[in-house]
């Protein structure tokens, strides 16, 4: 296992302290340091693995720390806040990470023998050591790089081998909710992505409810477990992310920022905002613009 992750290593080297594409569709890599802003956003679904380095991610109440030889799946857009840290040895923290398409997933659940009936995962994200299988998929997948004539080839083999490992290993029931419209997950994506599309309305959980085919209670009750957040905590915080990346862009100050993405009191998106990046919005695009 070491000589796999010492050549994904070599090949996510030229990665930049961002998002760098890899020129394969869907596989993006990083390194390095990563300002916290960049890191507090809506994660959408996706396979991460760490290859050096330490990450924490906290969605909710919920904090998990991930190491080399680990990997995060993440089933639904995801409002977090993460930090990356370099190895004991000073190696800088390097990871790729491999977006989901549900059409994709599907298409490989449709190709594959039925075990019966399955469970829906508990969660919308979660962390899990990587298996030797999974690794050497990976690998395959990144050797890519040195040869981007092979890519549109040999890339769509490669991620579905990719999905596959995932599949058998113990996230594996997060990657069939995201493809199986029967489980109850399947009506809270819908609601996720409701949302996210219309953050600045405002939100009635009753209609989103519906939306999900689900109770009340029971639709607070599995978006709870999904995502960590009560309907109106995941909506809060849609919210003021997004008034952070205009604030840091210049796009407007905050009462009219407040009001763009749904508040009526600019008093109490301040007071909101305050509360949640520890600095009233104004200072806070401030000091990340400098």
């Amino acid at each position: 296992m070491e000589n796999r992750l010492l050549e994904l290593r070599r090949l996510a080297s030229r990665a930049e302290n961002r998002r760098t594409e890899t020129g394969i569709p869907r596989v993006a890599m990083v390194k390095g340091e990563i300002p916290e802003h960049r890191l507090a956003t809506v994660y959408e679904p996706m396979i991460n693995l760490v290859l050096a380095g330490s990450k924490t991610m906290t969605i909710g109440d919920r904090t998990l720390r991930y190491d080399p030889a680990t990997y995060f799946v993440m089933s639904v857009d995801l409002p977090a806040v993460g930090t990356v840290s370099a190895s004991d040895d000073g190696d800088p923290y390097l990871a790729v990470s491999l977006s989901l398409e549900p059409a994709i997933l599907a298409a490989l659940l449709a190709d594959l023998p039925k075990h019966g009936r399955l469970h829906a995962a508990n969660t919308g994200f979660s962390v899990a050591p990587v298996s030797d299988d999974l690794l050497d998929a990976w690998v395959r997948m990144m050797r890519l790089t040195e040869r981007p004539e092979e890519i549109a080839l040999f890339a769509p083999l490669y991620e579905r081998e990719i999905l596959l490992r995932v599949l058998q290993g113990p996230l594996g029931s997060m990657l069939r909710d995201i493809a199986t419209p029967e489980t109850p997950f399947a009506g809270i994506d819908l609601a996720i992505r409701w949302i996210r599309e219309n953050f600045a309305r405002p939100l009635r959980v009753e209609t989103l409810a519906d939306m999900a085919a689900l109770s009340v209670s029971a639709f607070h009750r599995h978006f709870k477990a999904v995502t960590a957040f009560s309907p109106l905590q995941y909506h809060k915080h849609v919210r003021l992310l997004h008034a952070r990346s205009l604030l840091i862009s210049g796009e407007g100050n905050a009462t009219t920022i407040a009001f763009r993405v749904g508040y009526e009191s600019p008093n109490q998106f301040s007071r909101e905002y305050a509360r949640q990046f520890g600095r009233p919005p104004s200072l806070d695009a401030r000091v990340l613009r400098g």
